[in-house]
């Protein structure tokens, strides 16, 4: 059975050199939380008492301003940070995508970094060769998939790396948003393809900034703010709350068409 048990858990970063004080705010700024006064060291508390429980088949979107704990919280749920204190207890194969670009070798080709890349992610060699053929087609990348992923641009960088990331089958889907620098024809095939990863996950959890990238893919939320969780509950209250407005308010038609809402009339009822 998936699932993602986190009690009353603690992220803390220890500063050790008095010459870093100065840089606290810097530091904050990156991965969330206060800074502990408890101690002559000084103590970053990146995370504060969290206690979370996920299921098979939910899909939470992690919302909150900048350095409020989502990443860190992420790579909690990863395994890739050690609470602290408290406990995490994930049961399930993981798949962390929180930088596009990580697990890809410059030096080696486009054909070669896909497999790299699945590696990465969890998958086998062999599943990872039966999706070059469609992951090649999904890029639109031609004969450069040839070449040395050094020679190629931003955008081409990430047509690669968002061909592989939706290709895999995750028990445990841990998304932070990164797509960019692609043209927006592209970017509405590769949301086709982050919907249908979505749904293929056991468990999701995303952060993002994006209303209707969120809506998409998720239906509960969690406000996240100074390392610590806020709130929890459907994702259009978490939204609400959040940033003070009903996003249903300012979401195209064409994603309340998608997501099965009615659009929002000006005296703030909903059309049906």
């Amino acid at each position: 059975m998936v699932s993602i048990d986190v009690k009353n858990a603690y992220v803390d970063f220890p500063i050790f050199d008095a010459k870093t004080r100065s840089l606290k705010k810097r530091v904050l700024g990156k991965v969330g939380g206060k800074i502990g006064t408890g101690s002559r060291t000084p103590i970053i508390e990146a995370l504060h008492d969290i206690t979370l429980s996920m299921r098979e088949g939910d899909r939470i979107g992690l919302v909150g301003h900048n350095g409020a704990g989502k990443s860190t919280l992420l790579r909690l749920l990863a395994g890739i940070y050690e609470p602290t204190r408290g406990s995490s207890r994930i049961q399930g194969k993981i798949a962390p995508v929180f930088d596009m670009g990580v697990g890809m070798d410059p030096e080696i080709s486009g054909i070669e970094n896909i497999i790299v890349r699945g590696l990465f992610l969890g998958m086998t060699r062999k599943q990872m060769e039966a999706r070059v053929d469609e992951i090649a087609d999904f890029t639109e990348l031609g004969d450069y998939l040839q070449m040395p992923l050094r020679t190629y641009s931003t955008g081409m960088r990430v047509r690669l790396a968002l061909g592989v990331v939706t290709s895999i089958d995750p028990e445990i889907l841990l998304l932070d948003e990164g797509i960019g620098a692609v043209d927006a024809a592209f970017m509405a095939k590769a949301r086709t393809r982050m919907v249908d990863l979505a749904n293929r996950a056991g468990i999701l959890v995303f952060a993002s900034h994006s209303d209707d990238l969120l809506f998409e893919l998720c239906d509960s939320g969690i406000w996240m703010d100074e390392g610590h969780v806020k709130q929890e509950g459907s994702l259009r209250e978490i939204l609400t709350r959040y940033k003070g407005r009903d996003p249903f308010e300012t979401l195209p038609p064409d994603v309340l068409e998608r997501i099965g809402a009615a659009p929002v009339l000006p005296n703030g009822s909903e059309d049906t």
